[in-house]
């Protein structure tokens, strides 16, 4: 028996698919308010602002005025911000889910393998800047010695436009991003290089107004509190030996050799280790050595002057 033949019209899914409902922007913000705050996430507002407006491609402002419009998300956005909002609950960084971390005036790409630049860093690079700016050559030089994504070297180079800046990395995997934020955001005086901070420069010797690093300083016994950091972070770029000091032992030998006499030296390290590194400078016959706080009152960055 022959089988008969006909059509048989199938359906196109994009056709015949129910279109996903259309979700107020207040509502997808108020349920991941909600989700991030039951994670622990510190500022789950923010958090769930700034994602909804990277799923969207607009600002945090934009998103906030959205919702306040009644404004509602349609097709692809409410289960795209669902997975980020999913992910940062489990504590992955906002930066990385973003792709981008604000950094005084900058944003910056980050991602895996390299330390997302804080807030309070933003602390020691207006106490490099300062020093910068009071140099008094008409080009004065300065040095960021383990540079990470350029935060510091960056927020110098195009805050202080008349001096010559160079940075220096040695892994991998940050200076991929250090590399990529210097070609998008650094001006022509901007230098990168692919070097230990030990050996940095050696051409700048007695030459640099201002060397400044942001070091691994977390003791290598000390389990950081934040699941972001302690996840997620490059551990060359947190731990610092025993007591946290070895990189900043080895900062004080190159930053006596970079600077020029009366030039600064700037370490970031943790709020509790400000007694120690201000006794390990004098020992090694820095002069002035002082411990600044950062917006929080927390010892957050020694100075020291060359002699």
């Amino acid at each position: 028996m022959t089988p008969a033949i006909g059509w048989c019209l199938v359906p196109d899914p994009a056709e015949t698919a129910p279109e996903a409902a259309a979700v107020p922007l207040r509502a997808l913000v108020a349920d991941a308010v909600a989700v991030l705050a039951r994670a622990g996430v510190p500022d789950p507002q923010v958090d769930a602002e700034l994602l909804l407006a990277h799923v969207r491609g607009t600002s945090r402002g934009e998103v906030q005025a959205a919702a306040v419009r009644g404004d509602a998300a349609e097709g692809g956005v409410p289960a795209a911000f669902a997975a980020l909002v999913e992910r940062r609950a489990a504590r992955e960084p906002l930066q990385h889910l973003t792709g981008r971390a604000p950094f005084r005036h900058l944003e910056l790409r980050v991602g895996p393998g390299v330390f997302v630049p804080r807030p309070e860093t933003e602390m020691v690079a207006q106490l490099a800047i300062d020093a910068l700016t009071a140099a008094a050559s008409p080009s004065p030089i300065a040095v960021d010695l383990g540079t990470g994504s350029g935060a510091i070297a960056l927020a110098l180079a195009t805050e202080v436009p008349h001096a010559r800046v160079h940075a220096a990395e040695n892994s991998v995997d940050a200076f991929i991003w250090a590399r990529e934020n210097f070609d998008a955001v650094g001006p022509p005086q901007a230098r990168l290089a692919f070097v230990d901070l030990a050996d940095a420069f050696g051409e700048l010797d007695g030459q640099v107004s201002v060397v400044v690093s942001n070091p691994p300083y977390v003791p290598d016994a000390a389990i950081p509190r934040d699941p972001e950091v302690r996840r997620y972070d490059p551990p060359r770029a947190l731990y610092g030996g025993e007591d946290g000091l070895d990189v900043v032992r080895v900062l004080s030998r190159v930053g006596m050799r970079l600077l020029h006499p009366g030039g600064m030296l700037v370490i970031e390290h943790a709020e509790v280790q400000g007694d120690a590194v201000r006794e390990l400078l004098a020992a090694d016959g820095w002069r002035a050595a002082a411990t600044h706080r950062d917006l929080t009152l927390r010892d957050r960055a020694t100075t020291a002057l060359r002699p």
